[in-house]
């Protein structure tokens, strides 16, 4: 074999050789794999979740105790077998927003009680709970997406969620509460922006309501006159001469 042949066999494309090929279809084929593995669990939780509210009768009573059941599982199974907690609790957010969809039930409500559920259980076992809140809010927004609910309705919802939960384990995690705030309103920052007025437009109907999270995305206090705030000083005109 000359030295022409043995370039043509070890090199594939512009300039990869063997070993370079090798790894990047086995890294293709593996990323498809985990993207068949993370649609799985999507199905799966979302199958489980409706069937189960179906054969409660009561979808508003009984999506608190789906929830959480469903995501004592998920952090059984990601125990057991050492995979990441934060990327299932992806998926399985997602999961449940879509199952709860299904059904007909209150997405807004459902996305309250994921996110607590997944910041609670997750405090339970020790887990990382910032990293968690902020998969589990990804995955309900993307669930609303896909769904076609109120996107603005439900940032909201995980932006109280979070407060509530700061404030839960804030006692004896305060980076913990602290690092899960600033990760969540990341989070959600985008979808709330796109209810607020803009520079130069009036607001819309409605805009002051949707826009009660934004003092929390901006960090600073909404302060409005009222008693003991200080009155615009009026201006005066020229002086008028005496007759």
């Amino acid at each position: 074999m000359n030295a022409e042949t043995d370039a043509k066999t070890v090199t594939h494309g512009e300039g990869m050789g063997e070993a370079g090929v090798t790894v990047k279809e086995g890294i293709i084929n593996t990323i498809i794999s985990i993207q068949h593995v993370q649609v799985e669990i999507v199905n799966l939780v979302r199958n489980t979740v409706s069937s189960a509210l179906l054969a409660t009768g009561s979808i508003a009573g009984a999506s608190i105790t789906v929830t959480r059941d469903v995501f004592k599982g998920a952090i059984a199974a990601t125990e057991e077998i050492g995979v990441g907690l934060a990327t299932t609790s992806k998926n399985v957010a997602k999961g449940i927003i879509m199952g709860v969809s299904d059904v007909g039930g209150d997405i807004v409500t459902a996305a309250g009680h994921t996110f607590n559920c997944a910041v609670r259980e997750t405090s339970a076992v020790g887990g990382n709970v910032a990293q968690v809140a902020r998969a589990a809010s990804d995955g309900v927004l993307e669930a609303t997406r896909e769904v076609g609910g109120n996107l603005e309705e439900v940032a909201k919802a995980l932006v109280t969620g979070a407060i509530e939960s700061a404030g839960a384990i804030g006692k004896t995690a305060v980076q913990t509460a602290r690092e899960m705030m600033v990760d969540v309103v990341e989070g959600v920052k985008e979808v709330v922006g796109t209810v607020l007025p803009q520079p130069g437009k009036a607001a819309p109907a409605g805009a002051e309501e949707k826009a009660a999270v934004a003092p929390v995305i901006a960090g600073k206090p909404v302060r409005k006159a009222g008693k003991g705030a200080a009155a615009p000083a009026k201006k005066r005109g020229p002086a008028k001469g005496k007759v």
